[in-house]
């Protein structure tokens, strides 16, 4: 599968999904990478993983619509056949959306439908939730939403800052976003009425609470 990645920042997903990429028994390659900000730190990352990549400044359109028309059209040169969103901080427009349905997906730090938008952990820690953590979707034209493709759960610690539960919530980003590439990329995600279906997989069947159950003494209950 072709793919296609924008960005506009550090890229750190970025890294992860070249990484993976570039396995041999990758079912997935990426043809190019893109960025709305010349000063993105993902180009070095780009460059440094041998990938082809292009700057497309949004403020050098005079609307949104050129910006995106060229988007699509440098995409569709490519031949890109998946858009994988990773840090790209642009809302796409819903024609652009229409025109790539089912094509893009994005990662977002935290468990949708919860806590869409901006400072997502600041909001978790806010909320006083036992559990956050990252999820991949399909795009719509309504931000941060679409189907749901995979999650990873990250528990709140006692003791967390926003900066410390990003860590967290970063390094499962790590992992989740390869592993999802991959599953799209051999065919075995279907959609059914916009709900994800997933074939050939295992689905872990067990319990986490938070804070952890254990086990009490007579002295601890006096």
């Amino acid at each position: 599968m072709r793919v296609a990645i924008l960005i506009s920042g550090r890229g750190s997903n970025l890294r992860s999904l070249a990484r993976a990429c570039a396995a041999a028994d990758s079912p997935a390659r990426i043809v190019l990478v893109v960025s709305n900000n010349p000063q993105a730190q993902g180009l070095d990352i780009a460059a440094q993983e041998g990938l082809e990549n292009i700057v497309l400044n949004h403020r050098d359109f005079t609307n949104k619509e050129g910006f995106e028309r060229d988007l699509d059209s440098v995409l569709t040169k490519a031949g890109a056949e998946l858009i994988c969103l990773a840090g790209f901080m642009r809302l796409l427009s819903p024609w652009f959306v229409q025109s790539w349905r089912d094509r893009i997906i994005n990662i977002h730090p935290s468990l949708l439908p919860a806590f869409k938008g901006l400072e997502t952990h600041r909001r978790a820690l806010e909320a006083g939730v036992c559990f956050t953590g990252a999820t991949v979707h399909y795009v719509r034209a309504e931000m941060d939403d679409g189907p749901i493709l995979a999650q990873a759960v990250v528990p709140v610690l006692p003791d967390d800052t926003p900066e410390h539960l990003a860590q967290r919530v970063l390094l499962a980003e790590h992992q989740l976003y390869p592993h999802t590439l991959r599953l799209i990329a051999q065919g075995k995600i279907h959609l059914s009425n916009d709900r994800v279906k997933i074939k050939g997989v295992t689905w872990p069947n067990t319990t986490v609470i938070a804070p952890a159950l254990v086990t009490t003494t007579d002295s601890d209950q006096k």
